[in-house]
């Protein structure tokens, strides 16, 4: 990985799945064997040598500042993007963070509630090597909202399986579904190119710029990967990070 590679993690959600924990804490603070959501994602960083991690945070917000203050950011350099008047979900708190992250060098985006062992300088060797705007994680496992891509694995559409909902970005036959990851390397060109603002979704972000820019999904299927948005996924993800 790069020397002065950042990263921002998005912690900033309600964690409406994952009550009773959230009525009275942030999820960001949820613990999985023994190490909180957050703690283990700055841990994991830290394995491809980022320390420079942005933190937005807007549910209980002190909390996650008392718990970094204490910890000394867990051995990271922890930046808070303080989201505590309005949560601006992923898109809106990546552009909140811009001032933050962009140092002229491509950087990485987390979820606090997904633990993965993805290799990441797997994923940045891919992303310097095929150049898109954007490179993420997906995998073969099943999920309700769904990536489609070409077969040469540039992001062409969405689709909701549950409702037969899509948005398509690049009309192609024999498209591929894959899921979301949610661990992301950007370029840097990104602030200038997202045309929403306010609060918004990265993803409509991605599926607005598919057509134009190349979007790729890194296959790491075979890797570990929990989604720990709801209280019964710790004892998943306990069995398989300890």
């Amino acid at each position: 990985m790069e020397n002065g590679t950042r990263a921002i993690i998005f912690s900033a959600g309600l964690g409406t799945r994952f009550k009773p924990w959230t009525d009275s804490h942030p999820k960001a603070l949820a613990v999985v064997s023994g190490k909180s959501l957050l703690q283990r994602n700055l841990e994991y960083l830290q394995q491809y040598g980022v320390k420079d991690v942005v933190v937005n945070i807007h549910h209980f917000p002190q909390q996650i500042i008392d718990a970094v203050k204490e910890s000394n950011g867990w051995g990271s350099n922890v930046i808070i993007s303080d989201e505590s008047h309005e949560v601006l979900e992923t898109g809106g708190g990546l552009m909140k963070a811009m001032h933050l992250l962009n140092n002229g060098k491509a950087f990485i985006s987390l979820n606090v509630d997904i633990l993965t062992d993805l290799d990441l300088n797997k994923l940045m060797t891919f992303h310097q090597q095929h150049k898109p705007l954007i490179s993420f994680g997906v995998t073969a496992r099943k999920s309700s909202r769904v990536l489609l891509f070409d077969e040469g694995n540039r992001l062409c559409g969405w689709k909701n399986l549950q409702t037969g909902e899509d948005k398509i970005s690049i009309n192609k036959p024999n498209l591929t579904q894959k899921a979301y990851s949610c661990v992301v390397v950007f370029q840097p060109e990104i602030f200038s190119l997202i045309k929403q603002k306010g609060k918004f979704s990265i993803m409509d972000s991605y599926l607005d710029l598919a057509a134009e820019h190349v979007i790729l999904g890194y296959d790491h299927s075979g890797d570990k990967l929990v989604d720990v948005g709801k209280p019964e996924s710790v004892a998943i993800a306990e069995k398989l990070f300890s």
